[in-house]
């Protein structure tokens, strides 16, 4: 399906010239006419200019603004990384990293951009799709592309109410192509409902299965709309869709956790949703995860040859894999993790130890073993790569600590083949938007919300047994994981299920994208980050061995406001185009 973006967008932003009575009235440049497209083929290559959009990239001031990974808004702020690199690179994302959030940010006005040119995009569709101009598509076929541009359209609804809350709803019939004010809509209402709605159309629209690989599906959008509801602690309504997609999509775990993360395994039997990543299809530098192009090791010899060291895991997050004896996480009955115990001695780590220098790696504390899955440590094998050298693969060690991710990694043996562009940093490892996992873990938060905790730790369990049949990256680790006994969760009460059930969407999702949206959500976001996290990750650090060393300092003394931290402001530039009457129709949200 990525290969025909390339042919949509052509299409989509050709320029039309035609014959008319006078040589002021030419289609704009850069604006296909949607007479011109007028036809099926054009109907389907609006859509999928839409598709194309939710890689991050095409639309918006940078790519990486927008990435689908959501790691600048998603990951360096949830306390699971860091910005990396070193302290003058992408100055906008320290400021979002440190809580240190203005309006003026481009990194804000290109989310905001992106967001509101894809459900652009999807309304264009859906005009032409309902169309009488368009002769040559059948009710069913309109239907289709109508419901698929709906769940794009609430796709990316969505990403902007996560974001921002407060934003405004574009539908079809907003959107006027005569009246450029059309669009200025105030953001005064909640529009959760319609993103229920196009979600809703969506689940009862599209079919179960699809011929082409990447096209929303029944289950897809059935999981959106849940996910919608979980956001809005509409446990009641997300249950029953979750209990359908479980027992009746034909979805299942799949038996080795990896195979989330690799190129060879894409669209496999346990994924709802993937944004389909491409490479060799005549592009430039492929239509691989480009938005994801800065969050390579650094060094030529490392997975991406070279760039640029962003987006690394935070002591915190390596902390939290590790295990007791019993081979369970070390945490509390608070459900904000508050009693946890995992973070109060580090994990051994070769911080401030430069690569020419003897390092052995402790391996006495048994650790999950999606660790070595999520991120490279010195030490520990790297895919294919060997095992990590260290501080050679890390730009700045000193400033942004001693890991890197993984999961968006390639496989040496990949390189010059089909699953690696020869473009660095572009590889077609899709990104999994939504999966079984993602439902089981949402099935337990409503399960552990609604007080049946044996059912909580039910679905918690049949995470956990997944991790601990899947293979091990590294034999030479204490990979220890194992279920809850039964009756774990009734003895401990609901706030440890919770707070299990959380930690156990941080260990299966961890640099992907979601957890800060998470924290957010369940309302803890102030108390992990302001009392957990920073305290301890921007202050001096000491590992099991005994040997201390500094960590992420420029962290001290920032904190989390929850009274405007829970939502990013509105891009100040928006605010201002947003004028009407002389009057802005945005409203920015408070504090900011």
């Amino acid at each position: 399906m990525k290969k025909l973006i390339i042919f949509a967008l052509v299409a989509t932003v050709g320029i039309n010239f035609s014959c008319s009575e006078s040589f002021l009235e030419v289609e704009p440049q850069g604006a296909a006419s949607l007479n011109s497209l007028a036809n099926k083929n054009g109907v389907n290559a609006l859509l999928i200019g839409s598709y194309s959009l939710l890689d991050g990239v095409g639309a918006g001031n940078v790519g990486r603004t927008s990435a689908v990974s959501n790691y600048v808004f998603g990951g360096i702020t949830s306390g699971d990384a860091v910005k990396g690199t070193d302290a003058g690179d992408q100055p906008e994302q320290s400021f979002i990293e440190q809580y240190t959030w203005f309006a003026e940010n481009t990194y804000f006005l290109g989310k905001w951009q992106h967001t509101y040119d894809g459900i652009a995009r999807a309304n264009e569709a859906i005009l032409l799709a309902k169309s009488q101009d368009v002769k040559d598509m059948s009710d069913a076929e309109r239907l289709q592309v109508t419901a698929e541009a709906r769940f794009l359209r609430g796709h990316y609804h969505f990403e902007g109410k996560k974001m921002w809350n407060m934003i405004p709803y574009i539908d079809e019939n907003t959107y006027k192509r005569d009246d450029r004010n059309s669009t200025k809509v105030p953001n005064d209402k909640d529009i959760w409902p319609n993103i229920e709605a196009d979600f809703d159309f969506a689940m009862k629209n599209l079919p179960a299965t699809q011929s082409q690989k990447g096209r929303a599906t029944k289950w897809a959008a059935m999981a959106y709309l849940a996910k919608a509801y979980m956001f809005q602690k509409k446990f009641s309504l997300a249950k029953p869709l979750l209990e359908d997609i479980l027992n009746n999509s034909g979805k299942k775990l799949v038996n080795d956790y990896h195979d989330n993360y690799k190129t060879t395994t894409n669209n496999n039997a346990e994924s709802l949703f993937e944004v389909q990543f491409s490479v060799n299809d005549g592009s430039t530098g492929g239509s691989g995860n480009q938005g994801d192009n800065l969050n390579w090791p650094y060094t030529t010899a490392s997975p991406g040859r070279g760039c640029c060291g962003f987006y690394l895991p935070s002591q915190n997050l390596v902390n939290a894999f590790k295990t007791t004896a019993e081979g369970l996480p070390m945490i509390g009955k608070n459900k904000a993790g508050l009693e946890d115990t995992y973070n109060n001695v580090d994990l051994p780590n070769d911080q401030g130890i430069g690569t020419a220098a003897a390092f052995t790696l402790d391996v006495s504390q048994t650790v999950d073993p999606r660790l070595d899955w999520t991120v490279g440590r010195r030490g520990v094998n790297f895919l294919d790569w060997g095992k990590m050298p260290g501080a050679s693969w890390i730009r700045d060690q000193n400033y942004s600590g001693p890991y890197t991710g993984k999961k968006w990694m390639y496989y040496l043996a990949e390189e010059g083949s089909t699953t690696h562009s020869t473009s660095r940093r572009s590889v077609n490892n899709n990104y999994r938007l939504l999966k079984l996992s993602m439902v089981i873990l949402w099935l337990a938060e409503v399960e552990a919300e609604a007080g049946n905790l044996a059912k909580a730790e039910e679905y918690v369990n049949m995470i956990r047994n997944r991790a601990k049949g899947s293979k091990v990256q590294d034999a030479s680790i204490k990979n220890v994981v194992n279920p809850y006994p039964t009756g774990t969760f009734a003895a401990n009460g609901k706030d440890y299920a919770l707070n299990a059930v959380y930690m156990e969407n941080r260990l299966e999702f961890a640099m992907e994208g979601h957890r800060f949206f998470d924290l957010v959500r369940w309302g803890i976001a102030a108390d992990f980050l302001n009392r957990m996290y920073i305290p301890k990750e921007s202050v001096s650090g000491t590992d099991l061995t005994g040997r201390t060393y500094s960590k992420r300092s420029y962290l001290a003394g920032k904190s989390f406001d929850p009274a405007k931290n829970n939502y990013f402001p509105l891009p100040i530039d928006e605010i201002l185009n947003s004028q009407k009457d002389g009057k802005p129709t945005l409203k920015q949200n408070n504090g900011y």
